[in-house]
C-alpha cells in the first residue's frame, strides 16, 4: 500500500492541453516508483479563463497541496514575475516550463531546452549545425534557440511571425553565446537555401493550428528538421520533410525528456528516461526506432 507521504500531485496549466500526454507520463512513472501521482490538467480553455487567472490558478494549485506545476503555451513567459526564485537557465531563458512549490515558494525550471537538446540528439545524432534556420520566438523558442547553441549551433537566424519578438530573441541568445553568429531573419527563403537544419518552434502543425509553418518547397536535403510539436506526432511539417527527403526529429524527444526533468524536480527521486520514452511509444504507436538512442 502506497503510504500518506507519498501521495504527490502536480498539474500542467495551458490552452487547450486536453489531450496532452503529460499527465499520463508523469503518473505511470509515479506508480513505477511507488507513489500514489495525481497530475491534472488545467485548461484555460476548458476554464474559459485567459492568462491573466495565471496567478490565482497557482495559488489555488497551492493550496491543494501541489508539489509543482507545468506551465505550457501561452504562460510561460507569464508566469516568470509570479515566481519567488528562478533556475539559472530559465532566468537567462526568461522563459518557465516547470514550477516547483515547495515551502511557500515558486520555483521557477525551464526543462524544455534540455528536453529538445536529448530528443535531438537522440533521433539526429549526425545532425550538422553549422548553419541553421528556426521559426518562432516564443517561450518554447527560446528553449529550442538555447539547446541548439548549447549543442555547438556555429549559427542561427531566427524568424517569427512578430518581427520585434525574433530580434529580441535573437539579441538574448547572441549575448549568451557570443561565439555563434545569431540574428533575426527577414528573408526566410534566403536563409533556408543556405540551411543545413530548421527547427520549428510555433503552435503550428498542432490539432488546433493545423498547416505548415512555411512553403514544403524549401524543404530540400540535406536539410534535417526539427519539430517540437507532438500531438499530432505527424505534423503537416515532418510529413512534408520526410516526403521531400529530409531526416527529420518528431517533437516526442521533447515531450519525454522534459517530462524527465520535471518529473525528477517535483518528486525528488531520479525517473527512469528508457521506461518512460518506452511508455511514450506506447502512447503513440510509435515506432521504437524513432526515439532509440544511438548510444
Amino acid at each position: 500500500m502506497v503510504k500518506g507521504q507519498d501521495i504527490k500531485r502536480a498539474g500542467l496549466i495551458g490552452y487547450g492541453i486536453q489531450r496532452s500526454l503529460t499527465p499520463a507520463m508523469h503518473m505511470r512513472e509515479g506508480a513505477a516508483q511507488g507513489l500514489d501521482y495525481h497530475y491534472d490538467l488545467i485548461d484555460l480553455n476548458e476554464l474559459k479563463l485567459t492568462p491573466d487567472a495565471l496567478d490565482s490558478l497557482v495559488s489555488e494549485a497551492e493550496q491543494r497541496g501541489f508539489c509543482g506545476l507545468n506551465i505550457t503555451y501561452p504562460c510561460k513567459q507569464k508566469i516568470v514575475p509570479l515566481l519567488h526564485e528562478m533556475s539559472e537557465d530559465s532566468r537567462r531563458l526568461g522563459a518557465v516550463n516547470t514550477v516547483v512549490l515547495r515551502d511557500g515558494k515558486r520555483i521557477g525550471h525551464n526543462t524544455d531546452w534540455w528536453g529538445f537538446a536529448e530528443g535531438l540528439r537522440r533521433q539526429l545524432p549526425e545532425a550538422d549545425l553549422a548553419c541553421l534556420v528556426q521559426i518562432g520566438a516564443g517561450g518554447a523558442g527560446a528553449a529550442t534557440a538555447y539547446a541548439i547553441l548549447q549543442l555547438g549551433a556555429a549559427a542561427l537566424t531566427i524568424f517569427d511571425v512578430d518581427e520585434a519578438r525574433s530580434f529580441e530573441l535573437a539579441a538574448l541568445m547572441a549575448g549568451l553565446f557570443p561565439d555563434a553568429d545569431v540574428r533575426a531573419g527577414r528573408d526566410l527563403a534566403g536563409a533556408m537555401a543556405k540551411a543545413t537544419g530548421l527547427v520549428h518552434a510555433t503552435p503550428t502543425g498542432m490539432d488546433k493550428h493545423p498547416g505548415l509553418p512555411l512553403s514544403a518547397d524549401l524543404l530540400n536535403p540535406p536539410l534535417w528538421v526539427a519539430e517540437i510539436v507532438y500531438f499530432p506526432l505527424e505534423t503537416a511539417l515532418v510529413q512534408a520533410a520526410r516526403q521531400r527527403g529530409c531526416q527529420v526529429a518528431n517533437g516526442g524527444g521533447m515531450a519525454v525528456f522534459q517530462a524527465v526533468g520535471a518529473f525528477s524536480l517535483f518528486t525528488g527521486l531520479m525517473p527512469d528516461a528508457s521506461r518512460m520514452l518506452a511508455h511514450f511509444r506506447q502512447l503513440t504507436g510509435q515506432d521504437e526506432s524513432m526515439l532509440a538512442s544511438p548510444v
